[in-house]
């Protein structure tokens, strides 16, 4: 299920921005700019928050380079507002640009020590790199936080890279976490039952993923071919057809549907 975790995972990357900008009035405050009065200060934190608007935006479409230009524009405005190192660091890993990222998202912290969203896009760069018990250890920070107001989000993120470091049980008891605060949220009881599947726990995988399967704008290549392999692990031929004839029928060229066809269900 190694892509659906990526696919989880790169949406967990944009989800702090996204945030951010639905808090227009975050934005510009730093320990540089926070209280102050004059006029020039109200307008350098004006600059900095509409550039940093639009640097999100260009991040959210995949639009990097414009995104690390604007950026760039609101910390010339604000050198020091964590908000903008934030979205700095993941455009740089975005770009590859690894030390730089990771430059970006440190010196956000030291500014900003208390934000869970720089924990949690610090973390999970430390994760896709392979760094688990770094990224653990702010994931941890960011939801002891008190004023942190998404920590299933991180939950999430958790428990993915848990199961990516073969912490099957662990990564189970992260997910659950995150399933009680959202569960409606199918990416989380996809991860689940991704875990539950790979510790051989079949009838509670099933339950998780057809949560997901039974809702017609959910459901999709990875979440039908994740069903057919519980099925086929349930020893149910006719639910493995039932999903097997769903997946020709709707994504007849993934390749989960190629995987079916060549009965690869123990990839």
């Amino acid at each position: 299920m190694r892509g659906l975790l990526l696919a989880t995972l790169l949406c967990g990357a944009v989800w702090s921005v996204a945030q951010a900008q639905g808090r227009p009035n975050d934005f510009g405050r730093s320990s540089s700019t926070a209280g102050a009065g004059t006029d020039e200060e109200s307008d350098s934190a004006k600059r900095a928050r509409i550039r940093l608007d639009l640097a999100g935006a260009y991040f959210s479409e995949g639009r990097f380079d414009n995104a690390l230009s604007e950026v760039k524009l609101a910390l010339a405005a604000d050198p020091n507002l964590p908000q903008a190192l934030n979205l700095q660091g993941l455009v740089l890993a975005a770009l590859g640009e690894e030390q730089k990222a990771e430059d970006s998202f440190k010196r956000a912290l030291q500014l900003a020590s208390t934000d869970g969203d720089v924990m949690h896009n610090y973390g999970w760069f430390l994760c896709q790199r392979g760094r688990y018990p770094e990224a653990g250890k702010l994931f941890e920070r960011a939801v002891a936080t008190p004023q942190y107001r998404t920590p299933n989000r991180t939950f999430l993120v958790q428990g993915i890279c848990e199961a990516r470091a073969g912490q099957l049980d662990l990564a189970e008891l992260t997910l659950k976490r995150a399933y009680e605060l959202e569960p409606a949220n199918p990416a989380i009881a996809m991860n689940l039952a991704d875990v539950l599947y790979r510790r051989g726990e079949y009838e509670r995988a099933r339950f998780y993923v057809r949560r997901v399967n039974n809702n017609a704008e959910l459901r999709s290549a990875e979440t039908l071919w994740l069903a057919a392999r519980i099925e086929n692990r349930l020893a149910n031929p006719q639910g493995v057809r039932d999903l097997g004839n769903q997946l020709r029928a709707s994504y007849p060229t993934s390749r989960e549907a190629a995987s079916f066809e060549r009965g690869m269900f123990d990839e």
